[in-house]
């Protein structure tokens, strides 16, 4: 059950980091964006992203919910039924069953292990995709399926173009991403690993309610009102009462603004021809 309180979101900034270490561990998070380059965030994509979660989970609970994702969403739908349907859509395709989770990059599984694999904007986090994809594989039985809902650059992304490079980098930072692939990459990557594609799609775009819908300050919604302009202003105020009186750490205030970057270039990237794919 997500914690959805004032107090649960102070309680929880951080995560598993010591209250006082919550400031540091920002700065290292910012340092890896602001002042690395890719090879640096991939070569220590594990610190990155442990970091980024828990700085950043208990905004996604208070704001969001318990499934950190997105999802194509239809008329009359609210995100929280998106999410569901989605999540749902990915177990009947595999007929899932309660798994156990590990690190996709190193599993402690035995060749052949499982039935069926998927995983939901989860893999854009690994630093190295065919290393990824060929660890799934290998853990795989022979002939199952591997599902994987993908964040990817669309062919309209302009690497020299400087607004598309910001609007990258902004997403970057503020989801714990080394770096953003293409589409095309993602599956060339997992063609090396050994898959074969028997089907994708752009779920964006033919979705009937813009995917980052949520997030897109010009919306008004009830039944995610913490993700809109008036929820994202009252929160942002919020967590800077709670780091001024001492029960928020310090650096929370940090945390919230380059997860309101993030969202931002989201939308713009959506809106924009340097679009991200939902795959």
């Amino acid at each position: 059950m997500a914690k959805t309180g004032a107090l649960d979101l102070a309680s929880g900034l951080g995560g598993k980091i010591d209250k006082k270490e919550v400031l540091s561990a920002v700065e290292q998070y910012e340092k890896y964006h602001v002042c690395g380059d890719q090879e640096e965030r991939k070569a220590n994509c594990t610190d990155m992203v442990n970091k980024y979660y828990d700085l950043a989970t208990s905004f996604y609970e208070f704001g969001w919910g318990e499934s950190f994702h997105f999802a194509h969403r239809w008329k009359g739908e609210s995100l929280r039924e998106s999410i569901k349907r989605h999540e749902h859509f990915f177990a009947l395709q595999l007929s899932l069953k309660p798994g156990t989770k590990a690190d996709f990059m190193k599993m402690p599984f035995a060749d052949n292990s499982f039935d069926a694999i998927y995983a939901i904007e989860a893999t854009c986090h690994a630093p190295d995709a065919v290393g990824c994809y060929k660890e799934i594989y290998r853990v795989l039985k022979p002939g199952q399926c591997f599902a994987a809902d993908e964040w990817c650059l669309t062919d309209s992304f302009d690497p020299m173009n400087k607004d598309h490079q910001r609007i990258k980098a902004e997403i970057e930072i503020g989801d714990g991403l080394s770096d953003i692939r293409t589409t095309k990459q993602c599956l060339e990557a997992l063609k090396l690993a050994g898959f074969e594609v028997v089907w994708e799609k752009d779920l964006a775009v033919d979705s009937p309610l813009p995917w980052y819908l949520p997030l897109d300050t010009s919306n008004f919604s009830l039944s995610s009102f913490r993700s809109t302009a008036v929820g994202r202003f009252i929160t942002k105020n919020m967590v800077q009462v709670l780091e001024f009186l001492g029960l928020a750490p310090e650096g929370s205030q940090r945390v919230s603004s380059f997860l309101e970057k993030a969202a931002d270039g989201l939308v713009e990237g959506g809106r924009s021809t340097c679009r991200i794919a939902d795959r």
